[in-house]
């Protein structure tokens, strides 16, 4: 197989300063620049959380891009947690992730992650959806309290870490992607990243070749 020279690749930059999106793109090997998007998160009128997730993630690529002055593929993300049609946003603080959890105890919320990929150099431009129903435990009030002191997780969305002790608090998890709960659907970030060019594994197989 005949590959390309690493300068035909274009520069990868993640869209998002969230430690968990940068641990889970680094899992593919590519070198990537982080670049904080500048948008409004808010949601708009009516308007429904599987709508909010592919909006914002669309927005943060493009509003990345529009930074950048050389050949890029941008990655844009974000993630909302649907409680029956109602987003619930990151907690905050104790008070506001116990009435969270609460809330949820016994019943099934749905994760949407949001993905976008722009590559404007090729008016490239695609967005998936990732939907994870989460089956939570009926929890006691005690469990909620202890839980959260332990872990803190009020920089989560729904306030608990499927990929820390927050695993106690759920009952089964049904999915099409184990990383799309943590923030960052990989499954559909390597196909997009396939479509508009950086093809993840032709990128190593050309980096390997090209060291002494």
């Amino acid at each position: 197989m005949s590959l390309p020279p690493i300068a035909a690749f274009p520069r990868l930059v993640l869209g998002s300063t969230s430690p968990y999106r940068r641990e889970l793109l680094q899992r593919l090997g590519l070198p990537f620049d982080v670049c904080h998007p500048q948008v409004d998160e808010s949601p708009q009128p009516d308007e429904a959380p599987r709508a909010l997730a592919v909006r914002l993630a669309l927005e943060k690529a493009r509003a990345v891009a529009r930074t950048q002055p050389d050949d890029v593929v941008v990655i844009g993300s974000d993630q909302v947690a649907d409680l029956d049609g109602q987003p619930l946003g990151k907690p905050g603080d104790h008070a506001t992730a116990v009435r969270q959890l609460q809330a949820q105890r016994g019943r099934v919320v749905h994760f949407h992650t949001a993905v976008a990929v722009v590559r404007p150099a090729r008016d490239f431009e695609v967005e998936v959806l990732s939907t994870v129903s989460v089956h939570m435990r009926a929890v006691s009030d005690d469990d909620i309290d202890t839980y959260l002191r332990l872990e803190r997780p009020y920089d989560c969305a729904g306030s608990a870490k499927c990929e820390g002790l927050g695993i106690a608090l759920l009952d089964r998890i049904t999915s099409d992607d184990p990383t799309a709960l943590i923030g960052l659907p990989l499954i559909a970030v390597s196909r997009l990243l396939r479509e508009a060019g950086l093809d993840p594994l032709r990128w190593l197989a050309t980096s390997a070749a090209s060291r002494p």
